[in-house]
């Protein structure tokens, strides 16, 4: 059994790329994701405990992380969470396991610049738009260009 599982956090190596025999690409990599909280006493921020999680995603989601994601971001992944029981050397164990299907990055850190691909534009001249008695906004080419990161700006955390 897995159950959908939202995890925010910091990846801990760049992502690896592989392939399954049929070609199907897949990236793994680690996740650290802690809790902090302000210390009232002292007035300053104290991290709690850290999980760690093993993330893998497939196909096109694999292929966008491998050229986005490195070292050092704070991401959000969603996925199918699993706990895996592993024995290697005598030694056991229990690894937390998110196969991703959906991946970003957290703009509470920092800022990214969206650029769709090309495989994953809709199809046909009117496909996305919204039109009389449907719901949803319109979907654009590239929405890179409709706004800029302020500079000098620093994230803060909650």
């Amino acid at each position: 059994m897995s159950d959908h599982i939202t995890v925010v956090g910091t990846v801990v190596n760049d992502p690896e790329r592989r392939q399954t025999s049929a070609g199907v690409p897949i990236i793994n990599f680690r996740l650290a994701s802690n809790v902090r909280r302000r210390d009232e006493a002292t007035g300053t921020w104290v991290d709690g405990h850290t999980n760690w999680y093993a993330v893998s995603a497939y196909r096109g989601l694999a292929e966008h992380a491998l050229e986005s994601v490195r070292k050092g971001h704070r991401v959000i992944v969603s996925g199918s969470f699993k706990l895996r029981e592993w024995e290697a050397n005598g030694r056991q164990g229990v690894a937390a396991e998110i196969d991703a299907v959906s991946l970003g990055h957290d703009l509470l850190w920092g800022t990214t610049v969206y650029r769709r691909s090309a495989e994953s534009s809709p199809a046909g001249p009117n496909a996305g738009a919204s039109t009389a008695g449907e719901a949803g906004p319109a979907v654009h080419a590239d929405l890179s260009e409709s706004w800029a990161p302020v500079p000098g700006e620093e994230a803060t955390p909650y």
